[in-house]
């Protein structure tokens, strides 16, 4: 654990946290393989509300409706993320995760029986949908704030890069099965799976060496949760690292104008919701696999900015390409829906956007890992997993409430702006770009 990553550093992947940390790599296996049934359930949950509420509400409430489905969610992760940081940071970090792991397992097998036996609502998908969020909050914050305990720290951007790859092959391959799944065999299919392979996630965490809590403990509560906001207070990097990602996930999260840009201006269907979905991810993946330099970018503050800065251009782009379809279809000039071509075009943009918010997402974390002390890792990690997880929910409501008014491309256009420039003055004014890696402050 003392020993130092050297070596000349390559373009592609930088695969030596798999060999020099065995519980890590089987941490990053099972995450892997259960992010694919993750992605899996979140398709189908959407998938699932804008089939059941299309009928009565039109294709406007219908897309409000799959919004829902993430805004119910925001104020139970929040609390679940503050309050399982405090866990993080008070008690054996492998038995925080393991109880918050069944927790997510229990749900998931909840959803594929009501759907199995035609049980499900709008109320319950919701619902569930609140339970697995929570859970997963409190697994994710504390894996990640186990991390810096099982690699050293000059290893900790390629591990993040590595959790970029699995994220990218589960969101990948996650939403376009779900596509296939959802309109040949139905629902039930996708929450089965997705319960058979968060099972790794079990096994791998099962694994973990003990991981009790170092320095001072604080049991979880008002003085805790104190604590880890002043810390966070004295911290501007690690706050700018927040600030700057809620502002994309806020105004640059379209996925909820997936079903119906893929029913009424793209065409497809489910199938097109997949391909979407998944272009996302292929960015994410491409971007890791090409990620090997990015442990010797020291200005790792500057390198946030400009990673979103693309991201706002990308959106800015998918609102184009949706503007302009729906601009062809009312003149004539396209049919409608547009067809392939425009949603080659749309697929383009995300995978832009995917590659981009994988960049970013490399150097946020790894900022919050050296940063930050073991002490309060647990409780900041939490903050972040909420900023990563709510960020994206408000994003939903801020895209399904423009999508009311059945302009589509109305969300993604005025969020790309609205990214670049927020981006370039949050990072100016708190002397975030100026963040060096060589010597890491909070």
């Amino acid at each position: 654990m003392e020993q130092q990553h050297t070596g000349r550093r390559g373009a592609l992947l930088d695969l030596t946290p798999l060999t020099a940390s065995p519980a890590f790599a089987r941490l990053w296996a099972g995450r892997s393989v259960a992010s694919i049934g993750s992605q899996l359930t979140l398709v189908a949950v959407g998938l699932n509300v804008f089939a059941l509420v299309r009928p009565e509400e039109g294709v406007g409430g219908a897309t409000f409706a799959v919004a829902l489905t993430g805004v119910f969610a925001l104020v139970p992760t929040i609390l679940a993320g503050l309050y399982g940081g405090m866990l993080a940071d008070a008690f054996d970090r492998r038995t925080v995760a393991l109880v918050s792991a069944a927790v997510s397992w229990a749900a998931t097998i909840m959803l594929a029986v009501l759907s199995w036996t035609g049980a499900e609502t709008t109320a319950s998908l919701y619902a569930l949908t609140v339970v697995t969020a929570c859970a997963a909050t409190v697994l994710i914050a504390t894996e990640t704030a186990a991390t810096p305990r099982l690699l050293p720290p000059a290893l900790l951007p390629a591990a993040s890069a590595l959790n970029g790859i699995g994220i990218g092959l589960a969101v990948t391959a996650g939403p376009g099965l779900a596509g296939v799944l959802v309109a040949t065999v139905g629902f039930a299919w996708c929450y089965t799976i997705d319960a058979v392979l968060f099972v790794a996630t079990l096994i791998a965490v099962l694994t973990l060496p003990r991981l009790p809590p170092e320095g001072v403990v604080e049991r979880p509560g008002l003085r805790s949760l104190a604590a880890g906001i002043g810390f966070l207070r004295r911290a501007p990097n690690v706050r700018a690292s927040f600030l700057v990602d809620i502002v994309a996930m806020t105004f640059g999260q379209p996925r909820v104008l997936y079903p119906a840009a893929a029913t009424v201006v793209l065409g497809g269907g489910a199938i097109t919701v997949g391909v979407l979905s998944a272009a996302f991810a292929v960015g994410a993946l491409v971007s890791s696999v090409f990620s090997g330099r990015v442990g010797g970018v020291r200005m790792q503050g500057r390198a946030v900015e400009r990673a979103i800065q693309v991201y706002g251009l990308a959106v800015l782009a998918l609102g184009a390409v949706l503007a302009l379809a729906a601009a062809g279809e009312a003149s004539g000039l396209l049919p409608a829906p547009a067809g392939p071509l425009w949603v080659g075009l749309a697929a383009l943009a995300l995978a832009v956007a995917g590659g981009a918010d994988n960049i970013s997402a490399i150097f946020r974390s790894t900022i919050l890992q050296t940063a930050a002390p073991d002490s309060v890792r647990g409780r900041l990690q939490g903050v972040f997993i909420v900023v990563v997880t709510g960020g994206p929910r408000v994003g939903d409501l801020y895209a399904g409430a423009l999508a009311v008014s059945g302009l589509l491309f109305l969300p993604p256009l005025v969020g790309g702006v609205l990214i670049v420039a927020l981006v370039t003055w949050l990072a100016a004014r708190s002397g975030f770009r100026r963040y060096d890696a060589a010597a890491p402050t909070p």
